[in-house]
């Protein structure tokens, strides 16, 4: 058996935690095949190596600028962190390629992509593993999106004869060579393709936090983290705004049914989270993590016996559809339907009311702005009576008013809207009713 092991930037942000990332991965021989970041900041103050080439790029393709002078400081990182690891490897063939490539105007996605290119080459030769380019294995289809069919089987057959490889994340190639960029999730979603092409036992996700937080460590203080979450519960926190790991790097091995391990590369003996395709475990919390994001809108509609007016709902969904607006929530009554919308949409399209008025003629309609979705998300839920009443009390008790509720049909979240203005309020309440008055 095998296990891909995935590198956020941090972890690989000078040559101490390169020598930590070694330790890691020769610790247990079936962590095989390496998915690499670029080098993230070594302090808070640092810039990452990708926004470092992004501004070269900028400066030497579009201002036309002295390419070599531009580049200097991202040799020097890169060589820094070779000469501080004793190695004999030179990377100069690769920066004047690059520098020429920037003249050529290879684009910000090219650009953007050397900084995992460069250190997976290194962290290759430090490990004495066979360095496979992301771009001779990944590949999208002309229209941009990820080709998965194609991916999986040249993955599988190259690294089927490969003990060892690093394959750098973030990237890939167009049907013509060029290159191209995740447009979310990076390396995770690298990692978590490459796990899936070779049938990996696991895919041990290294970043530098001790594992998923059930809250947002910036709104709760030193928050307990979640020692095993199910995909399921994992993609409604991450689709409300869980940051650990994008949804898109979910699907490839969800799919496969293969766990994630997020681990701390500062800690390696903790065990992390474990994500799994499911679990019989009993749930360690009534609720398994709280997640939400700011600026959405609500679009109100009223309408007498609106329930038996065949094609009602269609109407509206048409209307959104031809102003490139997509819904979030819609919950319904009788005479009444609530539309939850990005509020970025409506900015863009300010008529909105106006037009779904045209095609519904509603007794009432009005938008309200502001507003904040939390969902309350676990698997636990299910088999415990009064979590929506305790739920709403804590929050009806620290005066904040709920605008919205929704449940999901599998009794696994609990969606509720309410003001901007309360949503760091909330989350603190909720988390304090369900996680802190728990453990005590």
């Amino acid at each position: 058996m095998s296990k891909v092991v995935k590198f956020g930037g941090s972890s690989l942000a000078d040559a101490n935690q390169f020598r930590k990332v070694a330790d890691i991965i020769r610790a247990d021989k079936e962590r095989r095949f390496v998915v690499p970041s670029a080098p993230g900041k070594r302090f808070p103050d640092d810039i990452k190596v990708t926004d470092m080439l992004y501004a070269c790029y900028e400066a030497v393709a579009e201002e036309g600028k002295n390419a070599h002078n531009q580049f200097a400081p991202i040799a020097e990182r890169f060589n820094g962190i070779i000469s501080d690891l004793g190695l004999t490897l030179s990377l100069d063939r690769e920066y004047e390629e690059i520098i020429e490539n920037f003249r050529k105007k290879a684009g910000r996605e090219y650009a953007a992509s050397r900084g995992e290119y460069l250190n997976g080459i290194i962290l290759a030769n430090y490990l004495g593993f066979q360095f496979v380019d992301a771009a001779k294995v990944i590949f999208f289809r002309p229209d941009g999106k990820f080709d998965d069919t194609l991916t999986d089987t040249c993955l599988a057959s190259v690294l089927h004869g490969m003990e060892n490889a690093v394959i750098p994340g973030f990237y890939g190639a167009n049907p013509d060579g060029t290159v191209r960029t995740f447009s979310r999730g990076g390396s995770d979603v690298t990692g978590s393709i490459v796990a899936k092409a070779i049938g990996a036992e696991i895919y041990e996700n290294w970043t530098d936090v001790p594992g998923v937080a059930v809250a947002d460590p910036r709104i709760v203080n030193n928050p307990k983290f979640i020692k095993v979450i199910t995909y399921r519960e994992l993609r409604e926190l991450s689709y409300m705004g869980f940051s650990v790991l994008h949804q898109d790097a979910i699907f490839p091995v969800r799919s496969a049914n293969i766990p994630i391990n997020i681990r701390n590369t500062n800690d390696p003996s903790a065990d992390g989270t474990m994500i799994v395709p499911g679990s019989d475990e009993k749930a360690e919390s009534i609720i398994t993590g709280i997640a939400g994001k700011k600026h959405f809108s609500v679009i109100s509609i009223e309408k007498d016996e609106m329930n038996s007016e065949v094609g009602f709902l269609r109407r509206i969904l048409t209307v959104m559809e031809a102003n490139n607006i997509s819904f979030e929530h819609i919950p319904t009554g009788i005479d009444t339907m609530s539309i939850v919308v990005d509020g970025a949409d409506v900015d863009k399209c300010p008529d909105i009311v106006e037009k779904i008025c045209e095609v519904t003629s509603p007794n009432h309609i009005e938008i309200e702005n502001n507003l904040a979705l939390i969902a309350v998300v676990g698997r636990g839920m299910k088999a415990k009576k009064g979590t929506a009443t305790r739920l709403f009390a804590a929050l009806s008790h620290a005066d904040i008013n709920i605008k919205m509720i929704d449940q999901g049909s599998s009794e696994l979240n609990i969606i509720i809207g309410i003001h901007e203005a309360d949503f760091e309020k909330a989350i603190g309440v909720i988390y304090d009713m369900f996680i802190l008055s728990e453990a005590e």
